[in-house]
């Protein structure tokens, strides 16, 4: 279960007993720190938290505080330094002495079951469509007379723009920064000039799960749907096989079908955006599933197998395809190059390179990078305002 099905779940139980919940959300890192802005907690009436907002070092004091932290009913901000212990500084317990230079700001909100919540009804949203959201939140105002802390605007999947803030020419502005956000599929800061005074704004790209669509049934694509699994995404197996795509062979998978090797009216909006692995073993079916996925838009497309046999495959599809758009997203030999040839170490290689891809990276070790380990910032300059890109 991934991050988003699991706070949702929580959040769903909290419903059901008509209790309220704590969401405690990162809303700006500067310096290192595990996770990055958007990483999320629901924090239980007794304590009980799902999710994480640091390799697990802040959740035990984020646990405990966020119950009186909101005792007011308004959102509450708290800093977390993980730098080296420093005995000047006001607030010690706030302090952890790391040693990762790095402060975490979260963002603490009340959620009660019968009130609107804009960043709940986002997340479901999410979930239930399958598309990618914007959020922009409000994290820092120089005064809460015109615009306050834990004011939002969003572009949701289900809904469009949707604005809970007193500042209507803010939210238009926020709006339109926040359409450049779902489009560079990147989360940003930005900072307005308020009627006070600065306003500065967390504009959160939230992503979807990830969808996987494997082409083969196979034993080797067991541990792939297993280990995908893992990570929340969803998951279709396809195969023409009726003996080989069963079910009860994929307990992991959301769909597994047995189709016949014919054009699949439905495989455009199947394979949009997803990560598509061709791994039949058979000539004849890889050769028609490659064919028709190279006419729509996955956002990646591995083919198994030696790069000679890629290669004949090709040979034998129309000329058109090798210019089609979707023929610069395809890899073969796929997966990265680790090393072993067992079908879970297989799997890993094939993932490795899924998660590099979607994550723009080029899947080297991290001991060459010479940058940091998250992506650098890039500042934009847009209109009277600065936004910059969270990597």
């Amino acid at each position: 279960m991934n991050d988003l099905s699991s706070l949702l779940e929580a959040l769903d139980v909290a419903q059901c007993g008509q209790q309220e919940a704590v969401i405690a959300t990162v809303v700006k890192v500067e310096g290192s720190a595990y996770r990055r802005p958007g990483a999320r907690m629901v924090i239980m009436p007794m304590g009980e938290a799902t999710g994480t907002v640091s390799g697990g070092c802040l959740e035990s004091d984020v646990s405990k505080k966020a119950w009186w932290l909101t005792a007011t009913g308004k959102p509450s901000m708290r800093s977390y330094t993980t730098g080296e212990d420093d005995d000047e500084l006001e607030d010690a317990e706030l302090s952890f002495g790391l040693g990762c230079n790095g402060t975490v700001h979260i963002l603490f909100e009340r959620i009660h079951p019968q009130a609107p919540s804009l960043v709940v009804d986002v997340l479901r949203a999410v979930k239930a469509s399958g598309r990618d959201a914007a959020l922009a939140t409000v994290i820092g105002s120089a005064s809460e007379r015109h615009v306050a802390l834990g004011e939002r605007v969003a572009i949701s999947p289900s809904s469009g723009v949707q604005v809970q803030m007193r500042e209507r020419w803010l939210a238009t502005a926020i709006a339109e920064d926040l359409q450049t956000v779902l489009d560079v599929r990147r989360s940003a800061t930005s900072t307005y000039e308020g009627p006070d005074g600065p306003v500065e704004v967390l504009l959160e790209y939230i992503a979807a799960p990830r969808r996987l669509v494997v082409f083969g049934a196979g034993h080797d694509a067991m541990p792939l749907v297993s280990m995908a699994r893992v990570q929340g995404w969803h998951i279709t197996v396809i195969d023409a096989r009726s003996h080989f795509a069963r079910p009860q062979r994929f307990p992991d998978a959301d769909e597994v079908l047995a189709l016949p090797l014919e054009p699949l009216p439905a495989l455009a909006t199947m394979v949009q955006d997803a990560a598509v692995v061709v791994m039949t073993h058979s000539l004849t079916q890889d050769r028609h599933w490659l064919g028709q996925v190279l006419q729509h838009a996955p956002r990646y497309i591995g083919q198994l197998g030696p790069r000679s046999r890629s290669e004949r495959l090709l040979d034998e599809l129309p000329p058109s395809l090798r210019e089609a758009d979707a023929f610069a997203r395809l890899h073969y030999p796929v997966g990265l190059d680790l090393g072993g040839d067992a079908p879970h170490s297989v799997a890993l290689s094939i993932l490795s390179e899924v998660n590099a891809v979607f994550n723009g990276r080029a899947g080297g070790m991290l001991k060459h990078r010479q940058a940091s380990i998250h992506a650098v910032d890039v500042a934009l300059d847009a209109q009277e305002h600065r936004v910059k890109m969270i990597g």
